[in-house]
């Protein structure tokens, strides 16, 4: 049994690898492997256990319904311009600052394709004008596109909170100092590359100036403000410094989002409204439905026997737990070019038992998430990777060569700050 499982799962990274359909791929084989276990049923109680995971799917879709609003009120382009403009008078600053723009807008833009599509159709072009390399300035935006791992609405976020017991904002709060320390050893690490490469200036984009529509473009202040409205009544309400925010759930401070949106721009409600819920629709049938998925895979795993197998392992040995959640989620990430399944299969079969390696559950759920996301960010085939080196006009494997030195030291930091401190 553990033989044939261990094929299938071979199988499945195969088959995700090669960019088969995700929730196609994750489901099959996990009823699959229920089938062979002589446990069929294994595999539909897992999807209707999951159908009911009310506690995850109502901040995630409340997110998605938020961003799909900032992207047709245009609330997140005042936010990117803003930013871009003050980072064009500190040349120094230009790759590292890049990196930490699209940081800071992926906190809300939580989609990393949707943040790249945003932020680097101002500031890759931006950053080419300047001098920068096409592939570094494609490199500079796709690195910064984790920073969704700060937004408590975030799948990950929610499925570790899950996981451990616990709630999304006390999962940021643990992981705060290792994510930002990560997010800065990629940016440091991106202009060392460009710097050695000597592709830090001195390149010429074709016509030989400066784009100008950043100049054209009217930032308005209280528009630009509407993206980090939702994170600000949380972390208020969170601190205890403004007691009304107090209370306050994700997906209620996500509609308070959607309300200042309209305030702010006097769109047609209507449309507000509708592409709020296609945000909806796009956040079940894509986020949540990839946990469905994965959900419905580790179930397969456990009827086969693999996680019990997997779990005596772990125990016997605390470093392979370690290693395991630092470097599985991340290893599949790079090769499939998404963070989510891999991290969401990993916590839900393997976090949940993080007491018995000793190691706490909080930490390891976020090391497997962040993980995942520091994978997904150096992989050519992610859907972020090709949208960025579309802009840059080069080929995604540059963004990803680029981006890999501090992803690499960025895994074993994370790793030692989470696991070993």
């Amino acid at each position: 049994m553990l033989i044939v499982g261990g094929v299938i799962v071979l199988i499945t990274i195969y088959l995700l690898i090669k960019q088969y359909e995700t929730r196609m791929v994750l489901f099959c084989s996990g009823f699959v492997m229920a089938i062979i276990s002589g446990d069929p049923m294994a595999a539909f109680k897992a999807f209707s256990h999951a159908m009911q995971e009310s506690r995850i799917f109502e901040p995630i879709i409340a997110v998605m319904g938020f961003a799909m609003v900032l992207k047709i009120t245009g609330c997140d382009m005042h936010l990117v311009h803003l930013l871009a403009r003050y980072l064009k008078k500190v040349r120094p600053l230009l790759i590292p600052g890049a990196v930490a723009a699209t940081f800071l807008i992926n906190i809300s833009v939580v989609s990393a394709s949707g943040c790249s599509a945003a932020v680097g159709a101002i500031l890759i072009p931006l950053l080419m004008a300047s001098g920068v390399h096409p592939a570094v300035a494609g490199a500079a935006v796709f690195a910064g596109t984790f920073g969704a791992m700060f937004n408590p609405g975030f799948a990950p976020n929610i499925v570790v909170a899950d996981v451990s017991n616990s709630t999304p904002m006390a999962v940021i709060a643990n992981h705060t100092w290792p994510l930002l320390a990560v997010g800065a050893i990629g940016a440091i690490s991106l202009t060392i590359v460009a710097h050695l490469r000597k592709e830090d200036k001195g390149y010429v984009p074709e016509g030989g100036k400066e784009n100008g529509s950043d100049e054209e473009f009217q930032v308005n202040l209280l528009k630009a403000f509407v993206p980090v409205l939702p994170l600000a009544i949380l972390l208020l309400g969170n601190m205890k410094l403004v007691s009304a925010f107090k209370n306050v759930a994700i997906s209620h401070a996500m509609i308070v989002g959607v309300f200042a949106a309209f305030l702010v721009t006097r769109m047609n409600p209507g449309t507000i409204v509708r592409e709020f819920w296609h945000g909806v629709g796009e956040g079940f049938g894509h986020i949540f439905a990839i946990i469905i998925c994965a959900l419905v895979f580790v179930s397969g795993l456990n009827a086969i026997g693999l996680i019990q197998a997997a779990i005596g392992m772990m125990i016997a040995n605390t470093e392979i737990a370690k290693l395991s959640s630092a470097f599985g989620p991340f290893i599949l990430a790079i090769m499939c070019g998404s963070g989510d399944a891999a991290q969401v299969a990993f916590n839900k079969a393997v976090t949940i038992h993080a007491a018995q390696f000793g190691i706490n559950g909080m930490d390891m759920g976020s090391m497997a998430a962040i993980g995942g996301a520091l994978g997904r960010t150096m992989s050519p085939i992610s859907g972020a990777a090709i949208i960025c080196a579309s802009f840059a006009g080069v080929n995604p494997l540059e963004l990803a060569k680029r981006n890999a030195p501090g992803m690499l030291v960025a895994v074993v930091t994370l790793m030692y700050l989470l696991l070993y401190m």
